[in-house]
């Protein structure tokens, strides 16, 4: 299918603003988009509408075990999807791949032969480049970032150690703005530690050198502690944590990984009613029992609040991908992921090698894994913050509500941007930023009780 060129879509006038107001709730007996819709030259409104309708059919048809169907869905969708066409084009190439990947788990030998040798994740240092190239590209960590070091200098006024903890370890660029507010501090800089959290060495090492190097520069103290280490598998003993520091913590995109089983065999259990409605108290949400959904993650923050932080800033997707039901979590991801293709292709032209490397090696890959896994493997388990909200406040946390200076900061920053599809939005003390009206990510920030 030859693509549209030289048209900049907006999400208010593209397919995927109809998808979002559909009432889309598909099931396994939903039919075939008319034939005469496959047969002719679609105009790109048509072509969009007409992917989201496949794309449905074949999630439906895969998740009640009709892959026959499902590959009917998949062949017309091929004939239409492209990863290098428009923001719908796109979204439904990485949507149908993950749904094909999802179909050959029914026979683990084609699984294994085909996927293994070429389907492996991107290496540590593509998907940096693509994680940096999504901060550029699409500013909502950038803003996330501002809003939480804004919080972070408020709760360390007049502080002299400050200890600052990243659950996400790797990107420096927060850490080098933190660094230039410290500096500016009227009473003068605080010795700054700053403990990350990461699996890969080498992009710890890189962090290190840049913050130092800056930190050197800016003539702030500094101390950089890496800790190489997978989130669920920390000890929380290894942020070496001292009497005498005024303690932050921040976590951008982290938490939900907790949320995956303890084992497959725990997860295989809790999904073996995965088209059903009921839930677990802890986690309603969730495709394992309530036990091994929430034993992980609350037992974390319940350790982290023994360490006393002033301050904590959770940054996380604002999306319900960690229902139980395939089709469930499918709808939510579509519209979800959506939103954002539509924003990279009103930031980037479509020939882009940023854009590409952000929609193949980091969107793709979180859409695959919430789509073609399930139990321990499934761990872009993203809930909304009124469920995060849930759990901060049962480990002892109480919210901090983020200041209007923030706000305005973050604002600010977002109109400056010169395109009006970013948003800043405050409710209860939180931020929410959006594409147009579509929420993307939440931050909220939190204290231990004995701060209040």
């Amino acid at each position: 299918m030859v693509q549209d060129e030289g048209s900049s879509s907006s999400v208010t006038s593209s397919p995927l603003h109809t998808f979002s107001a559909m009432p889309l709730h598909p099931s396994a007996t939903a039919t075939p988009p008319p034939p005469w819709l496959l047969k002719r030259e679609l105009r790109s409104d048509e072509r969009g509408l007409c992917l989201i309708h496949l794309l449905l059919n074949c999630a439906a048809a895969a998740s009640s075990g009709r892959l026959d169907a499902a590959n009917a869905a998949l062949e017309h969708i091929a004939s239409l999807a492209s990863p290098d066409g428009d923001a719908m084009q796109r979204v439904a190439a990485a949507f149908a791949e993950a749904l094909a990947r999802r179909a050959l788990r029914a026979w683990p030998g084609l699984c294994r032969a085909l996927l293994l040798p070429r389907g492996a994740a991107p290496a540590p240092a593509e998907l940096a480049a693509a994680r940096r190239h999504f901060f550029d590209l699409c500013p909502f960590l950038r803003l996330a970032g501002a809003a939480a070091n804004q919080c972070i200098l408020e709760a360390m006024e007049s502080e002299r150690i400050v200890h600052v903890v990243d659950l996400g370890g790797g990107d420096a660029t927060q850490w080098v703005e933190l660094l230039h507010l410290l500096a500016a501090r009227p009473e003068g800089p605080p010795h700054l530690r700053l403990t990350a959290v990461g699996e890969h060495r080498d992009v710890l090492a890189a962090t290190a050198m840049a913050l130092t190097k800056e930190a050197e520069r800016l003539d702030v103290p500094f101390q950089f502690n890496p800790v190489v280490s997978r989130l669920d598998a920390l000890d929380v003993e290894s942020l070496r944590v001292k009497t005498g520091e005024a303690l932050a913590i921040t976590s951008s995109l982290q938490l939900h990984c907790l949320l995956a089983a303890d084992d497959d065999a725990g997860a295989s259990a809790g999904a073996a009613g995965k088209d059903s409605k009921g839930g677990g108290r802890s986690s309603p949400e969730s495709g394992v029992s309530p036990e091994h959904a929430s034993r992980r993650v609350d037992a974390f923050l319940g350790a982290l609040w023994g360490l006393s932080p002033k301050v904590m800033v959770v940054t996380e997707q604002e999306a319900s991908h960690n229902a139980a039901a395939l089709t469930e979590r499918f709808v939510e991801a579509l519209n979800y992921y959506a939103a954002l293709f539509d924003c990279l292709e009103v930031a980037a032209p479509r020939g882009s090698v940023e854009r590409a490397r952000v929609e193949r090696w980091l969107l793709a890959e979180e859409i695959k894994n919430i789509v073609a896994c399930d139990g321990g493997e499934r761990r872009e388990r993203h809930e909304r913050l009124d469920r995060w909200a849930a759990r901060m406040e049962g480990a002892g946390f109480g919210r901090v509500p983020l200041s209007y200076y923030a706000m305005l900061q973050a604002r600010r920053a977002a109109q400056g941007l010169g395109c009006d599809g970013f948003k800043v939005r405050e409710e209860k003390g939180a931020f929410f930023l959006c594409w147009q009206d579509r929420p993307i990510f939440s931050v909220s920030a939190w204290r231990g009780r004995r701060f209040d």
